[in-house]
């Protein structure tokens, strides 16, 4: 039987980015029928301020395999930043979700009160596993995702609630 921690962890990020690959192909067929060139929608960003897509999808996809590692109590493989299309972004993101299906259920045993600490910049922040999940990575997981979406909506996708939900698959 599958642990709480796993199932709001690994189950979770795994239907998030699966979502948000499907987003994407959607992204490819409106950039072809539009005669619109990917990179435009790879380096747009709500804001100035703000990251652009294609970082936008690596730090969804890390925040969630480096979650779900510690969680489990392992080590999460590194991926390299270099995604330059969007079949590369669409391979990384398959890459993570197969990472994530890969830990074993009984990983997250104890990881309610597991001891997590996450580099940020020049400080460390700690937090028990369950705290962790709650306020740091489901939040942040969902919104690099929310922000990629709201990205390619704002640039004219065809997308909506149910594809940000359901990635095209029924409920």
């Amino acid at each position: 039987m599958k642990t709480p921690m796993h199932a709001f962890s690994v189950d979770l990020f795994v239907n998030a980015l699966g979502n948000l690959s499907y987003c994407l192909e959607k992204a490819a067929t409106n950039a072809a029928s539009r005669k619109i060139d990917l990179s435009v929608f790879l380096s747009a960003r709500l804001a100035p301020d703000m990251l652009p897509l294609t970082r936008q999808i690596q730090i969804a996809g890390d925040i969630a395999k480096n979650s779900a590692a510690r969680l489990a109590g392992q080590e999460p493989p590194r991926f390299e930043d270099n995604e330059t299309t969007l079949e590369q972004l669409r391979a990384r993101i398959a890459r993570t979700i197969d990472y994530l299906k890969s830990l074993p259920v009984a990983a997250f045993e104890g990881a309610e009160t597991r001891d997590i600490k996450v580099p940020a910049g020049d400080r460390t922040l700690e937090f028990k596993g369950l705290a962790f999940l709650q306020v740091w990575a489901i939040p942040n997981v969902l919104f690099h995702v929310t922000t990629a979406y709201a990205i390619l909506r704002h640039n004219g996708v065809d997308l909506g609630k149910r594809d940000f939900i359901s990635g095209g698959r029924e409920l």
